[in-house]
């Protein structure tokens, strides 16, 4: 081998061991809210978990009462299995909120994070940072400081500078007779067990917990559907009354955070291949409700 070719092959692994091939988040920090200490987030992507596998993930959540917030950590906790099956051992979720928020919200949901001896890495961005490096997408007259941010986000449920929100609402009240969601009724299982409003769509067994009749089943014509009308729906109605609203003293984002624009700030998330030091996916959400689909990237991964 020529001394050129020797240096331009030793200049392609050295940015692949670094990660340099995805450019996004090098250098951007977000905080882990176990140690208090950064993590560069561009180095947690590339580098793998110490339990093995060669894929990485990192969810770009929002504010911890926002619906899309909730619902990346619902569909991550009902994943997780999946998500290592397929070689992805290390995952982290970053919110736009400070510690004690993070915290609250992942025990509402049950989402087994490092706090807690789990698997995801729960980081904390108050600001939003790391997703606007990212490219997330920012809502509503993202530049307009006059503008009440509270005003902003009313527009965004109307599909202003979130096309995909309305979609997303109504698909969650019509339902999908061809594309299964499985995670909403683990979720609601959850919120049931911790109490949360509405209750009656699923029958529990009183000494597992583990759901006995899902009553959308039941429906005529409709309930053999892989997603039952209403069922979303109704898990997004127990999100907004018993999580988001409930806890809003708790979850909401402060002074800081409202001026930086996170009210209305969207998520993402990023599946990397170590290995090849390549991003497989690169998710933005379109609008309100309307996160990454679990079972698109489980295909995407096979």
């Amino acid at each position: 081998m020529t001394t050129s070719k020797y240096v331009h092959a030793l200049s392609i692994s050295l940015l692949l061991a670094t990660g340099a091939a995805y450019a996004p988040l090098a250098g951007v920090s977000a905080r882990s809210v176990k140690t208090g200490s950064d993590v560069d987030l561009g180095d947690f992507l590339r580098s793998s978990s110490p339990v093995g596998g060669d894929k990485t993930m990192l969810v770009l959540g929002t504010y911890a009462a926002d619906f899309n917030a909730i619902e990346y950590a619902q569909r991550l906790r009902y994943y997780l299995p999946e998500l290592e099956k397929r070689g992805v051992k290390k995952i982290g979720l970053v919110l736009n909120c400070e510690e004690d928020a993070a915290k609250t919200l992942v025990d509402l949901v049950d989402l087994p994070c490092d706090t807690t001896g789990g698997i995801v890495t729960l980081l904390v961005d108050p600001l939003g940072e790391a997703g606007r490096k990212f490219g997330v997408g920012r809502g509503w007259r993202p530049e307009d400081s006059d503008m009440s941010p509270y005003v902003k986000l009313f527009g965004m449920l109307w599909g202003l500078g979130a096309w995909a929100t309305l979609p997303a609402v109504i698909g969650g009240y019509i339902g999908n007779p061809f594309t299964a969601q499985p995670w909403i009724e683990d979720a609601m299982a959850v919120g049931q067990k911790k109490g949360r409003w509405p209750n009656m769509a699923l029958i529990l067994d009183e000494t597992t917990g583990s759901v006995l009749t899902n009553k959308f089943t039941e429906l005529p014509l409709v309930g053999k559907w892989p997603r039952r009308p209403l069922e979303l729906a109704t898990l997004r109605l127990q999100n907004m009354m018993d999580i988001s609203i409930k806890n809003w003293k708790e979850l909401a984002p402060n002074d800081e955070a409202l001026n930086a624009g996170v009210l209305t700030q969207l998520g993402g998330c990023i599946i990397f291949d170590t290995a090849k030091g390549d991003a497989i996916v690169e998710f933005k959400d379109p609008g309100i409700c309307a996160v990454a689909n679990f079972e698109d990237l489980l295909e995407k991964l096979n």
